[in-house]
């Protein structure tokens, strides 16, 4: 790695336990007037949004309380409407993956609906109209990227659409990990995978750089270490803290890097069978890994020794499937589906789900070249 090139954001992050008490403070430097907040209806039922209210107070002028999986865009249709009628001028998604990236398509929409133009950035450091904060409660990593998907609906199927713009990236990122003590035991393990695959994508991504491998390897860690104790006890805060620490690496390892076929499935998986993105992860990871093992054996490796595994004395591609191996036992050791079969996904499915995931450009950019839907479907029979 003797050439690379990436962009970074421009963001303030606050971390630490009881760090939402710092969300007005913040927002005031910001000159932020009227906010909108983008919630899940667990969001609502949990205490958060009312949280955020109480922070607020005032200048929280909208609530869209019920995101679903996968950002509908009829969803997106439904908030933006919201944001119109209350003249919002900062928009927060609380939440996982799906919150967070309504919020972002909310942005993007509103400013092009001001402006009347693309609110795609003409550079890296153009600034958003309406700027994004992000609150998460998940390990889903949503909040330190320019990424947002989209499930679009036509001719009686459905497809996930990712959209990457520097503008939507959060400028503000508040991490409490008060905020994760009520994630469901399945819903941890299932995000937290999410954030591992992120992980693993950055280390051999096509445009990994000496930051993004820094970060993943060092997200990885943490999050082996403390995922198990997060799962078996969600009120550990220590565990909890450790493991938000692990999701942010793992966020920001993936950043500003390409994504590849592990991404791409998963979101095929989610836009078009519906299945809920960290579970479609956590199938899928080993799956990937073993299908790149030959062409990312190196970086593998060390995915391997972040994950705990002595390697001396191995080969690369003795110590990849190593990797592969381990994470399948966390996997199982936590009781997540590791079938497709299991989450609904019907055997003659595969094939339109190969040919909906070669279209995608993450699939597109593997590190392992896929030209051809057969190469995706063979993959996807192993998993089914």
């Amino acid at each position: 790695m003797t050439e690379f090139h990436y962009i970074s954001y421009s963001q303030e992050v606050i971390f630490g336990v009881g760090s939402l008490d710092r969300l007005s403070e913040a927002v005031d430097r910001s000159r932020w007037q009227r906010l909108m907040l983008c919630a899940s209806n667990s969001a609502r039922r949990s205490g958060h949004v009312s949280s955020v209210e109480a922070a607020l107070g005032h200048r929280l002028v909208s609530i869209y309380d019920h995101a679903q999986p996968h950002v509908p865009e009829s969803q997106v249709a439904e908030a933006l409407a919201l944001a119109v009628d209350h003249q919002v001028d900062a928009v927060i998604g609380l939440g996982g993956g799906s919150p967070i990236g309504l919020a972002k398509a909310v942005s993007s929409a509103l400013e092009e609906k001001r402006t009347g133009q693309p609110a795609r950035a003409a550079f890296p450091t153009d600034q958003p109209l309406v700027p994004v904060i992000a609150i998460p409660t998940t390990y889903a990593g949503s909040e330190m990227t320019a990424v947002h998907g989209i499930t679009q609906h036509a001719d009686g199927s459905s497809r996930k659409i990712t959209f990457t713009d520097p503008k939507i990236t959060p400028k503000l990122v508040i991490y409490d990990p008060r905020l994760t003590l009520d994630l469901p035991p399945t819903m941890t393990a299932s995000s937290g995978l999410n954030a591992l695959a992120h992980c693993v994508e950055a280390v051999y991504s096509i445009t990994r750089h000496p930051l993004s491998t820094a970060a993943a390897l060092s997200g990885a860690r943490y999050i082996v270490h403390a995922l198990p104790r997060c799962h078996a006890a969600g009120d550990d805060l220590d565990a909890r803290t450790e493991m938000l620490i692990g999701s942010h690496l793992a966020a920001i390892s993936l950043s500003n890097v390409a994504m590849g076929f592990h991404h791409g499935l998963c979101h095929a998986l989610g836009g078009t069978a519906g299945v809920p993105h960290g579970i479609a992860n956590a199938i899928v990871l080993p799956h990937a890994m073993r299908f790149n093992l030959d062409a990312t054996a190196p970086q593998l490796a060390q995915i391997a020794e972040a994950v705990g595994l002595a390697v001396n004395g191995q080969g690369a591609e003795a110590a990849g499937e190593a990797a592969a191996q381990r994470i399948y036992e966390l996997i199982d050791q936590m009781k997540l589906p590791q079938h497709l079969r299991d989450v609904g996904v019907s055997r003659t499915d595969l094939p339109h789900l190969a040919q909906v995931a070669l279209q995608s450009r993450a699939v597109q950019s593997n590190p392992k070249p896929i030209r051809d839907a057969a190469q995706i479907e063979a993959v996807l029979e192993g998993m089914w």
